[in-house]
């Protein structure tokens, strides 16, 4: 138990680290490109509740592929801002199309996140076809064909087969059934059956 409380412990530490480090960068990068004061610090707020969104809708088991594109549009928008905030960008002077995605964010954000929350997840069912609806009748199953009448069996046949039973009940105390006679006579099943009728 005493193990499992310092996994969970650790992951935690781990977890509070790199949120706090993503949430700086992106705060930093939202600062740099034009987002200045109580918005600078929304957009972290935002794609950090757009991730715990999308991973809610992943963990819930049902319509993954929404949960999957929305965390993964989060999670480029972390990941894209830790990168550029590592040295690549000059924060001094963002690209104008920096500025323009970071402008876009709340809207994307707001989008994602009112789908995940409140779309209805559809289970992924193996869906079966509808029956069409018809106005005919029900069609009465066709009444069931006749056996075929049962093969002749020639007394020849009868008494080789009635030897076999006999040698058969010797060695083993046993009637014979009608596999092992078809097998031992080398016939067709039907023929078997016939024969072991005029066995009895």
């Amino acid at each position: 138990m005493r193990a499992h409380l310092a996994r969970v412990d650790a992951v935690l530490v781990q977890a509070v680290i790199a949120a706090a480090l993503s949430f700086a960068h992106l705060h930093d990068l939202a600062s740099a490109a034009g987002q200045d004061g109580w918005k600078a610090w929304a957009y972290p707020v935002s794609v950090d509740l757009l991730l715990v969104a999308a991973w809610k809708r992943l963990r819930s088991g049902s319509s993954k592929a929404a949960g999957w594109c929305w965390f993964v549009v989060a999670l480029a928008a972390s990941l894209g801002a830790n990168v550029a905030t590592a040295g690549l960008l000059d924060l001094t002077d963002v690209p104008a199309w920096l500025r323009i995605l970071v402008a876009g964010w709340p809207a994307v954000a707001f989008l994602g996140g009112t789908l995940l929350a409140h779309t209805t997840p559809v289970a992924e069912t193996a869906s079966t076809p509808a029956e069409p609806e018809t106005s005919e009748p029900p069609v009465e199953p066709a009444p069931e064909k006749p056996k075929p009448p049962a093969p002749h069996v020639p007394a020849a046949l009868v008494t080789h087969a009635r030897k076999l039973a006999d040698e058969h009940r010797t060695r083993t105390g046993s009637p014979i059934d009608t596999d092992t006679l078809r097998a031992r006579l080398g016939v067709p099943a039907p023929l078997a059956d016939a024969i072991a009728t005029h066995l009895k």
